[in-house]
C-alpha cells in the first residue's frame, strides 16, 4: 500500500474563515505564508477575489467573471507569515461580514522563456513540489504549440487559467476531461470539445501545452496558471457518477478531504460548487450543508443534506445537479490517516 509523503496537509493547504472589520487588519493562524489566497464572503453576496504572490498582492481576479485583472488597493495587501493582511475592501473585509480564506503554499520561485512553437516569451512562477502546486505567469505568443514549463516535476491533473490584460473566460483542463475537452470556471456551461485551447496535448512532466486561443494565448497578452499536479494521501483529481438519490455515491480519495471542489461537466446550467472542512456541521458530525459557488457571487448557502466528509473519501447526501447527477470532475485536497513519508499509522 502506498502512504503519503506529505506529513501534514495544513503546511500546504489551509482554509481560514475571518470576520471582516471594515478597516484594515491581519489574518493569522493560516500555518505559513500563502502564495496564493482565495477570497470570498460567505454573509454578503461579493465577489470572488483572488490573489497570489507571483502577480503581487492588491492584483485582484476573481472567478465568477471574466473581468481583466484589476488593481484593487483596499484588499489583501500583504502575504504574511501566518496569514495575510487586508485593507477596507468591503468584499475581502466588509464591517461584520462573515469570510472565508482558502490558501495554498507554493514558495520555490524562477523565471524563463517558453518553449514549443512561435517566439519564446518571458515567463515566471512559484512551485512546491511535495504538495504538487504551482503558479505560473506567462506571456502568449498566438501560436498553437506553446509550451509552458509548468516545475511540477509531474504530470498536472488540473490546470486553471485567466487572462490578466483582457476580458475572456477562465479555462479549465482537467485529467478526466482529457486534452480535447475544457471547461470554464466562470459560469455553468457543460464541457466542450476546444481544440485551440489545449492543442490537444496531454502535459507531461514538464510543459502543457496551448493551442492558439485569446483565452490562453494572445500575442503579447499575459496569464495566470494554476497547476495541480497529484500526490497520494493529500490530493486527488478525478471524476464520478452521480446517482440523483439522496442516498448519493461514494467517492474514494484514500484520504479525508478538507476542501473539495465539484463540476458537472454533463448539465448546462449546473454551477461549480465548493466545500470545506471548515464550513462543516456543528456537533461532531462528518456533514457538510455549507456551500459556495465559484461561477457565482451569491452569499453562502445551505444544502438539505450536503455531504460527509469521511476518512477516506467522501459521500454525497444529495441529489443536486452540482454534485450528484450525470458525471462529476472533482479536485480534493485532504489528510491521509494511514501514515507519513510511507510509513504507515500503527496503534497499541
Amino acid at each position: 500500500m502506498a502512504y503519503t509523503t506529505v506529513n501534514k496537509s495544513t503546511d500546504y493547504f489551509n482554509t481560514k474563515l475571518y470576520t471582516g472589520n471594515g478597516g484594515t487588519q491581519s489574518i493569522t493562524g493560516v500555518g505559513f505564508q500563502p502564495d496564493w489566497t482565495w477570497l470570498k464572503s460567505r454573509s454578503n453576496a461579493n465577489v470572488h477575489a483572488l490573489f497570489d504572490a507571483v502577480r503581487g498582492v492588491t492584483k485582484r481576479i476573481s472567478s465568477n467573471d471574466s473581468s481583466a485583472e484589476y488593481t484593487e488597493a483596499g484588499a489583501l495587501t500583504a502575504f504574511d507569515s501566518d496569514g495575510f493582511s487586508l485593507g477596507n475592501w468591503t468584499s475581502t473585509n466588509g464591517s461584520g461580514h462573515t469570510l472565508v480564506s482558502w490558501n495554498w503554499k507554493a514558495g520555490t520561485t524562477g523565471s524563463g522563456t517558453t518553449t514549443g512553437s512561435g517566439t519564446g516569451k518571458a515567463y515566471s512562477y512559484s512551485v512546491n513540489t511535495t504538495a504538487g502546486f504551482s503558479i505560473v505567469k506567462y506571456t502568449g505568443n498566438a501560436t498553437a504549440g506553446q509550451t509552458i514549463p509548468h516545475h511540477l516535476g509531474a504530470v498536472p491533473k488540473m490546470i486553471i487559467v485567466k487572462i490578466l490584460g483582457d476580458v475572456n473566460e477562465w479555462q479549465v483542463y482537467h485529467q478526466s476531461l482529457g486534452n480535447t475537452h475544457r471547461l470554464i470556471l466562470n459560469d455553468a456551461s457543460a464541457s466542450s470539445d476546444q481544440s485551440n485551447r489545449w492543442n490537444d496535448t496531454t502535459p507531461t512532466s514538464s510543459v502543457f501545452t496551448l493551442g492558439g486561443h485569446s483565452s490562453v494565448n494572445a500575442n503579447d497578452l499575459n496569464y495566470i496558471a494554476y497547476c495541480f499536479a497529484e500526490k497520494t494521501g493529500y490530493s486527488k483529481f478525478s471524476s464520478y457518477e452521480g446517482n440523483n438519490n439522496a442516498d448519493g455515491t461514494f467517492v474514494y480519495t484514500g484520504f479525508k478531504p478538507s476542501f473539495i471542489m465539484f463540476k458537472n461537466i454533463d448539465t448546462a446550467g449546473a454551477y461549480w460548487v465548493i466545500k470545506d472542512n471548515k464550513r462543516s456541521a456543528t456537533g461532531g458530525t462528518n456533514e457538510n450543508k455549507y456551500v459556495l459557488y465559484p461561477n457565482g457571487n451569491d452569499a453562502e448557502g445551505t444544502n438539505s443534506s450536503g455531504i460527509d466528509l469521511l476518512s477516506n473519501g467522501f459521500k454525497l447526501r444529495e441529489s443536486a445537479a452540482g454534485t450528484n447527477q450525470n458525471t462529476v470532475i472533482y479536485m480534493a485536497i485532504g489528510q491521509s490517516i494511514v501514515g507519513s513519508n510511507n510509513v504507515p499509522a500503527t496503534s497499541r
